[in-house]
């Protein structure tokens, strides 16, 4: 008989996952760690823009020492949830006696416009998955037009303007904004790549165009100006003739295409900022007009999986409003408003807690406070024999390779090795075939 600890499933190893997991075998418990990619590392192996080299390098470091924790045994390559190679139910079968889930957002938020199907439009996950080689998006084909819109105002945004300026090399990049000026999210820092390629006579007539409804509601439309300006002392030298525009208050309706469903036009309405209680909100005109366009990129968000097997509602798994084990009021605990009751060994972190809230700094702090709240709930219960056994054998039913400790570390050890042969910053493998073949597994076709 093995020695009784307390047995706990980890689904996800993105930062959250990752550090949560090390917090939960360091506490003692016998963590497995499932991953439906090959590598760890989620959206900071897959998400950071590629040529932000140190921060990575620096996170590869401490995700390959996670790897190497006692009592954390990882498994790539292998789903969770509904129609996967495991339910949550199977977990519970096996002897896990709690599961944490930190697979953040997998689903991709869609205004539901008529359009949305035409060869052209696009997520911005995909797009970033794709540029930053995850299969099986590194392999899907996208139409990057002459005229390009990106539709947010946030970082992610921003970093999809700057891949299609500083890579694509398009002819305009639009920003369609449905706020004003002073409500965006974007940093300065993240503006800056992009900066050098702002069509300053533009941006002088769409500051003037807003200036009367911002003026009416309380906000300063030449500050917000300056602040878009203030990306320029420090502005990544320009590499391409890319022109980068903003409309602001703009809100897309449709997107219009050809006989052959690719995209030739975005119509939007133009949206006046109101003042309700003290609270800025955008509201549609009515006013439509359209934009020529090739490509349209939406940065508006991620949800959950909703396929994964808990709750949803608005995107988000539902929590529990009143936590057992709560962090500063905040709660990482699963709740079933069907039965009205917590299902009790559910926990949540990272973007699955709150999609698309925090980069990875938040994630991992997320992660370690999830798994104290994991470690309170297992203090209320006995160990458990050992799951292992039974998991492997399970396992090897799926008739797919597995990817364990030793070869994840060894993935990154080989695409290190090859970077330098290359004389390349870095590396990756950009299908899960190539992945497999260098660590000396085989993909099998069923």
């Amino acid at each position: 008989m093995g020695e009784k600890k307390f047995q706990v499933a980890v689904i996800g190893a993105g930062p959250a996952g990752l550090f949560g997991a090390r917090e939960l075998a360091q506490a003692g418990a016998e963590v497995t760690l499932f991953n439906r990619d090959i590598k760890p590392g989620g959206l900071a192996e897959y998400g950071i823009y590629p040529n932000k080299f140190a921060m990575k390098k620096g996170l590869r470091k401490q995700f390959m020492n996670i790897l190497e924790t006692p009592n954390l045994h990882y498994f790539g390559n292998v789903t969770v949830g509904d129609h996967a190679d495991l339910s949550l139910d199977e977990l519970r079968d096996l002897g896990y006696q709690a599961i944490f889930v930190t697979i953040g957002a997998q689903g991709t938020k869609w205004l539901g416009l008529p359009g949305e199907d035409l060869t052209g439009v696009y997520h911005a996950k995909d797009v970033v998955y794709f540029y930053n080689h995850l299969p099986p998006f590194s392999q899907q084909e996208f139409r990057f037009g002459e005229r390009c819109l990106v539709v947010g105002a946030g970082n992610v945004m921003m970093d999809i303007v700057r891949y299609l300026v500083r890579q694509e090399k398009v002819k305009e990049v639009t920003a369609l904004v449905r706020r004003g000026p002073a409500d965006v999210k974007f940093t300065k820092k993240e503006l800056e790549y992009v900066a050098e390629n702002l069509d300053l006579d533009a941006l002088d007539t769409e500051i003037a165009r807003v200036s009367e409804n911002m003026r009416a509601v309380g906000q300063d439309p030449e500050a917000a100006k300056e602040f878009i300006l203030s990306a320029l002392p420090k502005a990544a030298p320009k590499i391409s003739e890319t022109k980068f525009n903003f409309q602001f208050l703009t809100s897309p309706q449709q997107m219009l295409g050809d006989e052959q469903k690719m995209l030739t036009s975005v119509e939007v309405e133009d949206n006046l900022l109101s003042l309700n209680e003290g609270v800025t909100k955008p509201r549609g005109t009515g006013e439509t007009r359209h934009i020529e366009a090739e490509t349209i990129i939406f940065a508006i968000g991620d949800k959950v999986d909703e396929d994964f097997g808990l709750p949803v509602v608005w995107s988000e798994f539902v929590k529990n409003e009143k936590p057992r084990f709560p962090d500063d009021g905040i709660t990482y605990e699963a709740y079933d408003p069907a039965s009205d009751s917590v299902i009790e060994d559910v926990f949540f972190a990272g973007w699955s807690r709150k999609a698309s809230d925090g980069l990875v700094g938040y994630a991992r702090k997320d992660g370690i406070i999830g798994a104290n709240a994991v470690l309170a709930y297992l203090s209320t219960l006995s160990g458990k024999e050992p799951v292992l056994s039974a998991l492997e054998n399970k396992l090897a039913s799926l008739s797919k390779p597995i990817v364990t400790n030793e070869a994840a570390l060894r993935l990154y050890q080989i695409e290190s090795e090859e970077a330098s042969k290359r004389g390349i910053e870095e590396f990756k493998f950009s299908k899960n075939e190539d992945m497999l073949a260098a660590i000396g597994l085989v993909a099998i076709d069923l």
